[in-house]
């Protein structure tokens, strides 16, 4: 079972289907998705992704917001998605709070999120650490399920498993998601080499492996 699999299944049958995706970034979800028939609206913080999301999903529907402030009524989204955002979110309960708020009645927010161990986080610790944020994250949803905020219908983990030909695909892969990272590669690129080798498994045909554990939680919200 990967991700994908296991978000298509959530919200199943996907056509027609009204599906947010919370921290689209450039679309590649998005395109996923719609391919399969939803109905798909993104939100994310940054043009440039938004930019790029629009070029990728021409017939979805992209605009700027913050998971913890969606421009949406009530009841608007048959389903949503956080794949691997809510720890980038500054306030995740809050992202919780407004994604229960956009979903009609048992409607089912998938939130998948990297876990703070693995290889591939082993790599990315020196370029950027988010142990405490990968933290808080599971902390918010777990005090959403402690208060009955939501139900949760499914809690796996899954190994997502990534190579890369060079440490510089790996780079290019995690400058992708935030750029701002590229400062500290530049000025720590001898340390990040390091931590690479030292935590990528050297396969046969020469290429490194990674893997990063995701926790997949499938949340229903309570109704009043």
């Amino acid at each position: 079972m990967d991700a994908l699999t296991l978000i298509r299944d959530s919200f199943a049958p996907l056509a027609g289907k009204r599906i947010l995706d919370i921290g689209c970034g450039p679309g590649t979800l998005a395109r996923r998705l719609v391919d399969a028939g939803a109905r798909l609206t993104g939100i994310d913080p940054g043009a440039a992704v938004l930019a790029r999301a629009r070029d990728t999903v021409p017939e979805a529907r992209f605009e700027a917001a913050s998971g913890e402030a969606l421009p949406f009524p009530a009841a608007s989204f048959d389903g949503a998605v956080m794949l691997n955002s809510l720890h980038h979110v500054p306030d995740p309960a809050a992202a919780l709070a407004e994604a229960a708020r956009v979903l009609v009645p048992r409607g089912r927010l998938v939130v998948v999120e990297p876990l703070a161990e693995g290889s591939f986080f082993d790599a990315l610790r020196p370029i950027e650490d988010e142990t405490a944020v990968r933290a808080s994250a599971q902390d918010a949803i777990a005090a959403a399920r402690a208060r009955g905020a939501y139900t949760c219908l499914r809690d796996v983990t899954v190994a997502r498993e990534e190579r890369f030909d060079s440490l510089d695909g790996f780079l290019a892969r995690v400058s992708a998601v935030d750029p701002a990272r590229e400062a500290t590669i530049r000025e720590q690129r001898p340390v990040v080499e390091a931590a690479f080798l030292a935590a990528a498994a050297r396969e046969a045909d020469g290429r490194f492996g990674l893997v990063q554990p995701l926790r997949i939680q499938v949340l229903e919200p309570a109704t009043a």
